[in-house]
């Protein structure tokens, strides 16, 4: 929290951590999340568990989730799907999922911390933290919360595309994925301009 307190002290309250997943995947969306944390976390609370989601197993995440879910003082979601990433470019919806994720959240905060070093293209004022989602807790928590959402949307793409095992490698570039691709063809849900599903459209 040394981070948010700095910029608390300095008045900008609320403070958001701001974080996307799903940069890389060849299908589905890239989704963002935006965590507003409460401005002081008893020594015993849960959060302190919170991790860059990167660093956790499925049940850890799942488990964060929650207790983000339910200490957080505000949290949203938002995402851009693969037409508007084929649209924009993947860096660019990253930023635009960021951007309506934290334009989501009421009472709006006065400043975003925001993982990586891209500012979000927004009247919000934006930091970028290099390695945000291991240095900044509520950045950690929007890393969780947008990664379990992701994980989410994925599991359910998986049951209207079965062929594809959107289930197990949530869309990322194994070896199976891309045999797939070669073999059925992209989905609706496939990024089009990506590398290994241009190919074979």
């Amino acid at each position: 929290m040394i981070i948010e307190q700095k910029y608390l002290a300095m008045g900008y309250v609320p403070v958001a951590g701001v974080d996307e997943a799903g940069r890389g995947p060849l299908a589905g969306p890239v989704v963002a999340a935006a965590v507003v944390l409460p401005g002081s976390i008893g020594k015993n609370s849960p959060l302190w568990k919170v991790r860059d989601s990167k660093t956790l197993t499925v049940k850890q995440r799942e488990q964060l989730y929650w207790i983000v879910v339910q200490e957080a003082k505000d949290l949203s979601w938002a995402m851009c799907d693969p037409d508007e990433i084929d649209q924009m470019n993947i860096l660019a919806a990253s930023l635009e999922a960021m951007r309506k994720a934290v334009m989501a959240l009421d009472p709006r905060p006065r400043v975003c911390l925001v993982d990586g070093n891209q500012a979000i293209p927004c009247r919000i004022p934006s930091v970028p933290v290099i390695k945000g989602d291991r240095r900044c807790l509520s950045i950690a928590a929007a890393s969780i919360l947008a990664k379990v959402v992701r994980d989410q949307i994925m599991e359910e793409l998986h049951k209207k595309y079965p062929g594809y095992g959107f289930a197990f490698h949530k869309g990322y570039a194994t070896a199976e994925h891309k045999q797939a691709i070669i073999e059925q063809g992209p989905s609706p849900v496939h990024r089009r301009t990506f590398r290994g599903v241009k190919e074979c459209i």
